[in-house]
């Protein structure tokens, strides 16, 4: 999911930061000036918003790991159309001496669907699928049901690469180490042990965006009756082999040889997962295991491909057509954004105990991957990322200086309370002039709210808006938690 769910206390701190380490790999025969480089992007994160006004402060790294409680990190920059370096930190485990490297597997949680919807656009290409027309008319094992809302519009595999199929299931909550995991016509179907409900069209489709995993899964399903292949395999064949991903598969469950190679997940007390991760049936939306440097791979191949350069997977129109927009701010499998001399794409990812994120830009060879274990990584891969678009003096991630206005207790105190949060508890907490706001949502730490206007707050990590609002007899009912162009409501509870 993107994003858009959330590590332990004293003890731990101490063992992290003891553990740091800048294990990695560095392309450049000028190592002196690369290693500098790499030394300002370690000491100088920034929260993307600080207050203005206040005294301006670079971070360190190991420092920001500590503080999120974040065991261990995995970065790899590409510039100028190459791998440049490739650096992990911190350790696998919290509070044992694994080591986290740049060979370590991590769970790529939604990058999944990025990468799966390349490979769906290939099998396009070889006319194993169709882009267009009615999704069921390529399904053979399961149908998606038909009712009011698909009697004149039917759901096409285009809309359900772009998010706009009208599909439900947003995401997926994975399965404990012990848990029965289903087979994808039970998650499709919400029968048992699935623990999702079952995927179904709730939405005319074509009309509205909506974040799908769901939709996804439909994909999925797609791709493998066409190629006669299971997922795995398929995907291996697709993308893994050509771009020489060595690190990279999908699995519901990691292989027994594998599980020593790979970050355990942990939650935003700081606490491993039981199990050390949950399983994800549903690959081509959540069940990608990888590394930084092999997901680099996957940014270049994209600049290599628009620019004409590479076919290994894509034809450079369908990449383009793959980097274009739709509805919402997606295009085919990546998130993108026009600019005036280049395209963004990324995809974030989610899962329970893991936070990435893989951005890169088309035209000029820049991108970037870095990837996390914990529950409370988003936050701090706005930092590193703001510290990375420093140094390569990228147009994205810069930082935003907001001004606040006087705090005022007494409203403090009235906004104070618990709320629901897309049926998660969330906190605002008062103490005197100051406000907190606390979800393990997005941190289990407090985070400060400083006050904008009126009853109009943001948060500085991540960079987020709280508006408090009222019913028309001037009754706090709860608040709106805005993040880029996404809104989610709270509920004041009574």
């Amino acid at each position: 999911m993107p994003a858009p769910q959330l590590l332990r206390k004293t003890l731990i701190f101490l063992l992290v930061s003891s553990a740091y380490t800048g294990a990695g790999f560095a392309a450049s025969s000028d190592s002196t000036a690369l290693n500098e480089k790499i030394s300002r992007v370690e000491q100088g994160l920034s929260t993307s918003v600080v207050v203005k006004g206040a005294s301006a402060q670079q971070m360190r790294l190991a420092d920001r790991m500590h503080y999120h409680q974040v065991p261990a990190v995995s970065i790899a920059v590409v510039n100028n159309g190459q791998l440049e370096w490739a650096r992990a930190y911190g350790v696998n485990v919290v509070g044992k001496a694994e080591h986290t490297t740049p060979t370590t597997l991590f769970q790529t949680a939604s990058i999944s669907k990025a990468v799966s919807a390349m490979a769906a656009l290939h099998l396009v290409e070889q006319g194993k699928l169709q882009l267009d027309g009615d999704v069921n008319n390529q399904l053979k094992s399961w149908k998606l049901p038909d009712n009011e809302f698909t009697k004149e519009h039917k759901v096409s595999l285009r809309q359900l690469l772009n998010h706009s199929g009208g599909v439900n299931v947003h995401g997926f909550h994975g399965y404990a180490e012990k848990q029965t995991v289903p087979s994808l016509l039970a998650v499709l179907k919400g029968e048992a042990p699935a623990n999702t409900e079952p995927v179904r069209v709730e939405a005319t489709p074509g009309t509205k965006w909506s974040y799908s995993g769901g939709g996804y899964s439909i994909i999925q399903l797609m791709m493998m009756e066409a190629s006669q292949q299971d997922f795995p395999q398929l995907l291996q064949d697709i993308v893994f082999t050509p771009l020489d991903m060595q690190h990279s598969r999908f699995a519901a469950r990691l292989p027994k040889q594998e599980r020593n190679n790979a970050a355990a997940g942990h939650n935003g007390s700081g606490a491993t997962i039981p199990g050390l991760w949950h399983q994800n049936p549903e690959l081509a939306a959540a069940g990608m295991w990888s590394t930084a440097s092999d997901l680099a791979k996957i940014i270049m191949e994209v600049q290599k491909s628009e620019a004409g350069t590479s076919d290994k997977i894509l034809s450079s129109p369908l990449t383009k057509t793959m980097l274009t927009r739709g509805l919402g701010e997606t295009g085919l499998g990546f998130f993108v954004e026009q600019q005036k001399d280049r395209t963004s794409f990324s995809h974030s990812g989610g899962n329970e105990g893991f936070r990435t994120l893989l951005f890169g830009y088309t035209k000029t060879g820049q991108g970037a991957v870095v990837l996390t274990n914990s529950d409370n990584g988003m936050a701090l891969i706005e930092e590193i990322f703001t510290s990375i678009a420093a140094e390569y003096n990228w147009p994205d991630f810069k930082v935003t200086a907001k001004s606040a206005i006087a705090p005022d207790a007494t409203l403090n105190k009235k906004l104070a309370g618990e709320y629901l949060l897309l049926d998660k508890p969330a906190s605002i907490i008062a103490e005197g002039n100051r406000l907190y706001f606390q979800s393990d949502l997005i941190s289990s730490k407090r985070l400060e709210l400083h006050r904008e206007a009126n009853s109009s707050f943001f948060l500085t990590a991540p960079d987020a808006t709280v508006r408090f609002e009222t019913d028309a007899k001037n009754q706090l009912t709860g608040f709106s938690l805005i993040k880029g162009v996404n809104t989610y409501k709270a509920e004041r509870v009574k």
